[in-house]
């Protein structure tokens, strides 16, 4: 590369981070959405295996299930939902949750089902009368402390308490674990096209702001 190629890739690395801009630059913009399909089904399903292994899942449903409702997870709108297009089976119109035998369960199967694979919803956590503040719970859950001494601490019903106490825990478990699990099953069920999109912006952005600076050196 000539000098001025070498300066700006230098610029490149120091502003992003990365040495890899021309690889980058050389991979196709179809990356992103024409994967394999069945390779992901098939990674998922070994995940699922693998938590089956290390923890104890709480409900009967085979590995097949459990794949199908962490797809659903990340594609559908609640746990009915993922238990509606369970039931649809084949007969699915939609494709978001993957086709196979129907499984008839509910949505608080599901649920567990889902907590099993550490994939907590944002709405899991909101309490719903705002009695008290999750991060707290999470707190004292994370002590050792048992539902009935963390009621007491926040001045709460322990049937409550004890709803938002089990979602605390499959927080817990899943930061144990470094998040690896749930963050491996989001990789490999949502389409990573936006964030990549994101950080090839901020990349432009920060090359855009240091071959300026460039510029305004050169014109002094």
């Amino acid at each position: 590369m000539d000098e001025k190629t070498a300066e700006l890739r230098d610029i490149f690395v120091e502003t992003t981070g990365s040495d890899t801009v021309t690889e980058r630059q050389a991979e196709s913009p179809g990356t992103l959405t024409d994967r394999d399909e069945a390779a992901v089904a098939e990674r998922v399903r070994e995940l699922v295996a693998a938590m089956r292994e290390r923890y104890d899942f709480s409900t009967d449903l085979d590995d097949a299930t459990y794949a199908r409702i962490a797809r659903g997870h990340f594609e559908l709108d609640d746990d009915a939902a993922i238990a509606a297009a369970l039931a649809e089976g084949d007969a699915a119109e939609s494709d978001a949750v993957d086709a196979s035998e129907p499984v008839d369960v509910d949505p608080e199967t599901v649920r567990d089902a889902r907590f099993d694979l550490h994939l907590v919803r944002d709405a899991d956590r909101e309490v719903d009368d705002a009695s008290f503040d999750y991060a707290d719970l999470k707190s004292l859950t994370a002590e050792g402390r048992s539902i009935v001494d963390c009621a007491a601490a926040l001045g709460a019903d322990p049937d409550h308490v004890a709803k938002y106490a089990r979602v605390a825990r499959v927080d817990l478990t899943s930061t144990r674990a470094n998040d690896r699990f749930r963050d491996e099953l989001r990789d490999l069920l949502t389409d990573a096209e936006i964030e990549g999109n994101h950080a090839e912006t901020a990349r432009e952005d920060g090359l855009k702001e240091a071959t300026e600076d460039i510029e305004t050196d050169v014109s002094l």
